[in-house]
Formats: C-alpha cells, structure tokens, sequence
C-alpha cells in the first residue's frame, strides 16, 4: 500500500486549501478512505473519512461545514477541500485506507508521509 499526500501550504485564515491523497490502485477502488491530522504535541485526529464509491462522507465536528472530503476513482485520487481555515487547523494531515464498521471508520496502519498545513492568523 502506497499513499501519498500532497497540496499543504502556509496561508492566511480564512483562505481555503484543497489536500490530494493518491493511493495504489487496487487498494484505492476496493477501500474506504480517510484524512487525518497530527497537530504538534497531540494525537493524530480523523478529520473525515468516505466509504469506498464515496457515496457517504463523514467529518468531524471540528470541520463541519468547512472541510469537505470527496474521491474520483477513475483517479485513484483523495481530496479534501479545505474552505474558512483556521490556525487551530494547522498540523500534518495523512491519508489513510481502511472500512466502516458499524457506521465507524476504521483505518488500517499504512501511512504516507503527511503534508503540512500551517494556517497564519
């Protein structure tokens, strides 16, 4: 398994920032996916998960409403639409694979190298 994560930047709050996460094929289409996030000093946080046609999509409270996650499977592609940032938005954010359980997602221990995001005030 293969992820790699790519679109982190510097910018200002309030500005918007789109996250893209390619997976290895046959891992990607047959998987549910999620971004996750590790702000320093903290643990790492799921930020938003969707299931394997990406017919539904879960985000965590912290980014509802500003954060949308969508995949295009003919890319073997993630994003994650970041809209209205924040500072307490900074952190790495990873990409992961894994299914739903009982409506929870779960991902397996496979993780690229993270991008940065780094929101100024």
């Amino acid at each position: 398994v293969q992820l790699v994560e790519s679109g982190g930047g510097l910018v200002q709050a309030g500005d918007s920032l789109r996250l893209s996460c390619e997976a290895s094929g046959s891992t990607f289409t047959g998987s549910a996916m999620g971004w996750h996030r590790q702000a320093p000093g903290k643990q790492r946080e799921l930020v938003a998960s969707i299931t394997r046609n990406g017919g539904r999509t879960n985000c965590a409270d912290s980014v509802k409403g500003r954060f949308t996650i969508f995949r295009d499977n003919a890319k073997n592609t993630m994003y994650l639409q970041m809209n209205s940032l924040k500072t307490e938005d900074t952190a790495v954010y990873y990409c992961s694979v894994g299914f739903y359980s009982g409506g929870r997602y779960y991902e397996y221990d496979y993780w690229g190298q993270g991008t940065q995001v780094t929101v100024s005030s």
